[in-house]
């Protein structure tokens, strides 16, 4: 899959070319039924899909203080994009220059750009452009003047809930992982870099990933069964999230431990995605380190049953 960084870069895409905008955040049904509008066109017409989709999160740079904690980076959201069989994806800087841009303007510069510009697909409630005046409405307007079709894509309703990443944040928040699968269309993962820590896991015997979480959602704090992959070959695991009482005297930033069965590499640096099968216990204070040590081991052994119960019948 391709990844474009300006506009300009439609051209050097095979045409005709098919559109599906949004910021996209958590990729969940919503979003996947825009992408597949675009992707159903180019199949059956010909052409590439490109995705055009936003960094950093527009609420992020006009309203910072009600930034929504995100539920996938920017580079999570392209591998699930991937994933998906798109052709291309088109990163806009967002900046508070880009967003006064009007939003006739900036169809145009899109259709301009592409070669031979087929369709534009974008959820029915969407809006863009300088003071988020640009609609489906307009959109309809400019299609036969500039020659593409328009895919407005319905909202999607799960269990008679619409789907949206608020409603998938807050089913996080409150560790219903089972609500977030559903809206999300796959289990809710956490793509994180792993990064040098301590090493007290390994003193413990159960060495453990420090994952810088691209997220910024996470599931609520405690003793999670888990599995992980990296570089493609997966692995049953346990995870803690908090802020390690025990070990720490004064609560610090919430962080994400991961401990892998059978595994033993050096992969500082790396990738590694995570997702919850299940919650073991909360996070708590022991008495001291061989405590801590005799209760990991609890949780190692039940967490395994667990992914061998669910991961491997």
């Amino acid at each position: 899959m391709r990844i474009l960084r300006a506009i300009d870069e439609l051209k050097s895409v095979a045409g005709p070319t098919h559109l599906a905008i949004g910021v996209f955040d958590g990729l969940h049904l919503g979003h996947q039924a825009v992408i597949a509008r675009a992707l159903e066109s180019s199949r059956t017409t010909g052409g590439t899909a490109v995705v055009v989709t936003f960094h950093p999160h527009p609420v992020r740079v006009l309203r910072p203080e009600k930034a929504p904690r995100l539920l996938t980076s920017t580079l999570h959201k392209v591998k699930l994009i991937e994933l998906l069989g798109v052709d291309a994806v088109l990163i806009l800087e967002f900046t508070t220059e880009f967003s006064k841009t009007a939003p006739e303007v900036f169809i145009e510069n899109l259709a301009r750009a592409s070669n031979r510009l087929s369709q534009i697909c974008v959820g029915q409630e969407w809006t863009f452009g300088a003071n988020r005046s640009g609609s489906v409405r307009l959109l309809e307007e400019l299609a036969p003047k500039l020659g593409f079709q328009l895919g407005s894509v319905p909202p999607v309703s799960v269990s008679g809930q619409v789907v949206s990443s608020t409603l998938i944040r807050s089913a996080i928040e409150r560790g219903d992982l089972e609500s977030a699968a559903k809206f999300l269309g796959r289990p809710f993962t956490i793509l994180g870099t792993v990064s040098e820590g301590k090493q007290l896991g390994r003193r413990l015997g159960f060495p453990t990933a420090n994952l810088h979480a691209h997220n910024e959602q996470f599931p609520p704090d405690g003793v999670y069964a888990a599995k992980a992959w990296f570089r493609k070959s997966e692995y049953g695991g346990v995870v803690n999230i908090g802020v390690r009482p025990t070990i720490e005297k004064e609560a610090g930033e919430r962080i994400l431990e991961l401990h892998l069965f059978d595994f033993d590499q050096e992969i500082y640096g790396q990738d590694i995605e995570v997702a919850f099968l299940d919650y073991l216990r909360p996070e708590q204070k022991f008495s001291g380190i061989e405590e801590l040590r005799s209760q990991i081991q609890r949780d190692a052994a039940k967490a395994r049953q667990v992914y061998e119960a669910k991961c491997q019948n």
